[in-house]
């Protein structure tokens, strides 16, 4: 349903699957299982959901998957473009050793990987995003398992 021009996202599960953590909105994590999300196109959606994920070739983090544990994040993606097209990929992560990224120019803002860390993390309010949403980068696409989809309310596929 649209409100005010802006599309609201219908999250299915009010609670996550068995194994999986809620978001926090601060603290460490590790070593745990967490329903993150990613934003996309339409197509790009179904070419992950036939093939999986890909690591980006470069980014803020480096190379890796990019996804947030904040649905609110990943419904901003792709931005600018228009929202009946967007789609976010729910997801489980494997998260495994995480290293927290907090401030720009951070030694290991790029190279986390190289140092043991299979996903980096950028808490949220730190300063590294405009929007103050927290942010991840997994390394090994392995890691994730892919739920499902979420669409924004009120666009109708068969229309």
């Amino acid at each position: 349903m649209s409100s005010g021009g802006q599309y609201q996202w219908d999250e299915e599960d009010v609670y996550p699957p068995p194994r999986a953590y809620r978001m926090k909105s601060s603290g460490r994590y590790g070593g745990q299982t967490y329903v993150m999300y990613h934003g996309t196109t339409s197509s790009n959606a179904d070419k992950i959901l036939r093939s999986g994920f890909r690591q980006s070739s470069g980014g803020m983090l480096g190379r890796g998957v990019y996804l947030s544990r904040d649905l609110e994040k990943a419904s901003r993606y792709p931005i600018g473009h228009p929202e009946y097209d967007k789609v976010v990929i729910k997801v489980l992560v494997k998260v495994g050793k995480v290293k927290r990224i907090d401030r720009q120019k951070h030694r290991l803002q790029k190279t986390w990987h190289d140092h043991g860390y299979d996903t980096a993390w950028v808490p949220p309010d730190c300063g590294m995003v405009p929007s103050g949403l927290e942010e991840d980068c997994v390394w090994d696409p392995d890691r994730i398992q892919i739920i499902g989809t979420i669409r924004p309310n009120g666009f109708c596929e068969d229309c």
